[in-house]
């Protein structure tokens, strides 16, 4: 079924440079998510890098076992480590090595949405201090990252600490072997995005971009997560079509910021979005759905 595009464009993107954007997307699950689906093999293209979110409150077995599951299916799974729910250094270390023993080799190591640390840390800095990833063999390992920002972090509005931080985390991947990436919240508009990676850029930060995309939901869906998640003024692409309430109903998709994504990299090679991570807000299926069409369309299109 070929999920349709209700977002306002004069012409449809070009196929191409879209689909060639969105392969080798990654998509982020919960362990209650992942239980409904009966076979990931069925939906996601083999080796595909799942996240496995770790909201507080769930139980490190049930994180445990999805990713045991995720990973006897072909899958490259990275688990959430959120600094605030874990409380100290033998919690990290007993979860870094429960995961190892599944060969699990990559985290997201991230704060959390924690308002008060329940334990010794209260940032990724001081997770990736403890040296315990290495000790692990955990070889690759993504962080956060906010472009239209943070106000756990800057509560002015501002970005100078959240600036700070990736500086810092820059500075961690050369010291280290660690491949490091950055990925960030979901926005819906490319502007914020472009202005972003090229203030990183002057700040000397060369961790390659994995953009946060909202999979295909309808228009309240996507408000409710937009509003919970804290997302920055890219909301307003929402609350120009809300007004319209005859599209209330109508799944909203990613087609507008992919095109103005991928057609600015087309013109800037430089552009520093390296990968697309969707976050599946309409479910898993109707993402995976999207994305199937999305690289069969630029398939169809190098053919023609």
């Amino acid at each position: 079924m070929t999920i349709l595009n209700f977002t306002r464009q004069k012409t449809p993107p070009p196929a191409e440079p879209v689909a060639e954007l969105v392969t080798g997307f990654s998509i982020e699950v919960m362990p209650r998510t992942a239980a409904k689906i009966p076979d990931f093999r069925t939906i996601l293209p083999r080796g595909t890098r799942v996240y496995i979110a770790h909201i507080e409150g769930t139980p490190i077995e049930d994180m445990l076992a999805t990713a045991a599951r995720l990973t006897n299916e072909g899958f490259a799974v990275m688990p959430h480590f959120p600094a605030r729910i874990i409380k100290d250094a033998a919690t990290l270390e007993n979860w870094l090595e429960r995961y190892r023993a599944l060969g699990v080799t990559q985290a997201l190591v991230l704060a959390g949405g924690v308002t008060r640390p329940l334990g010794d840390f209260s940032d990724s800095m001081q997770l990736l201090d403890t040296g315990l990833f290495d000790t692990y063999g955990f070889t690759r390992l993504h962080v956060a990252g906010h472009p239209e920002g943070n106000r756990d972090i800057d509560p002015a509005g501002g970005e100078a600490a959240v600036m700070a931080a990736l500086r810092w985390k820059n500075a961690f991947a050369r010291r280290t072997q660690a491949e490091m990436a950055i990925v960030t919240q979901f926005v819906f508009e490319s502007a914020p995005v472009i202005d972003w990676t090229a203030r990183l850029q002057a700040e000397g930060i060369t961790l390659p971009v994995h953009i946060g995309i909202a999979g295909p939901a309808k228009l309240q869906t996507m408000i409710k997560f937009a509003m919970t998640c804290g997302v920055g003024p890219s909301v307003r692409v929402l609350t120009r079509r809300a007004r319209d309430v005859g599209k209330l109903m109508l799944p909203f998709t990613p087609d507008g910021i992919l095109g103005d994504l991928a057609a600015h990299k087309a013109a800037h090679p430089d552009f520093n979005i390296a990968k697309v991570h969707f976050f599946p807000l309409g479910g898993i299926l109707k993402t995976a759905e999207y994305t199937a069409n999305v690289t069969e369309s630029g398939r169809s299109a190098a053919r023609a």
